[in-house]
């Protein structure tokens, strides 16, 4: 299928857990490009406000996160995640969420387009920068609620992200730069990656493995993926 699905997407599910789930639309795309939706209880209505991560939209979607309770938001995690943010929130007449800090994002999208700073308004996650750079250019929030760890671009679990004997990869653009400072000391139960299926079991760890060998392990990954792509 190549790096990036074409044609019908088909809403592969991944990444079950109590308050939430997440999917992959094209399982077949070597990118794995990952979207989550998490559930948080609302005190004035009988549903449960439904937050969705850097979705990919796909036939099913809708029924998938009716499951879950009322869209009350679709968030852009990364500047290159507007995917089908505005689509999904206009069909759930909600907004999209952008870090006030992001730039050249809202303007882009086609959708009632919220702000918000160190929390994302009331769904119960802590926001904080992962990057904020021009070379390479890259803008990303990452999202905390003391159990889930989301992290839409500098970890994934996609192959080209993973060196040898890594459950979770740092970006390969980012692989001598680690964001080791934003990630370091979270001890998340679990992960969810915008790029591969996330991480349940033994997440803290597996997230300061990637960090720790990130440098180390850079020219193992890029000579996989020269491998890979002249076909050896």
């Amino acid at each position: 299928m190549g790096m990036k699905g074409g044609g019908d997407a088909d809403l592969h599910e991944i990444d079950r857990f109590g308050r939430g789930v997440g999917w992959i639309a094209y399982p077949g795309e070597t990118m794995e490009r990952a979207s989550h939706a998490v559930a948080v209880p609302n005190e004035e209505r009988d549903t449960d406000d439904v937050w969705v991560f850097d979705p990919v939209d796909a036939p099913g979607l809708d029924d998938l996160l009716s499951e879950l309770g009322t869209v009350a938001g679709v968030v852009v995690g990364l500047d290159r995640h507007k995917r089908d943010c505005a689509e999904i929130a206009t069909r759930h007449d909600a907004p999209v969420y952008v870090a006030d800090w992001m730039t050249g994002v809202a303007d882009e999208l086609d959708a009632p387009v919220e702000r918000f700073g160190s929390r994302l308004a009331d769904s119960g996650f802590e926001a904080f920068r992962i990057r904020d750079s021009s070379v390479p250019p890259w803008q990303e929030v990452g999202f905390f609620d003391g159990e889930t760890l989301i992290v839409p671009e500098s970890l994934g679990s996609a192959s080209y992200f993973r060196g040898a004997r890594e459950r979770l990869g740092v970006h390969p653009m980012l692989r001598l730069t680690p964001p080791t400072e934003a990630l370091s000391g979270l001890n998340p139960e679990q992960v969810r990656v915008g790029h591969g299926v996330g991480i349940s079991d033994r997440a803290a760890i597996a997230v300061e493995d990637a960090l720790s060998g990130s440098r180390r392990k850079a020219p193992g990954l890029y000579a996989k993926t020269l491998r890979s792509a002249i076909g050896i």
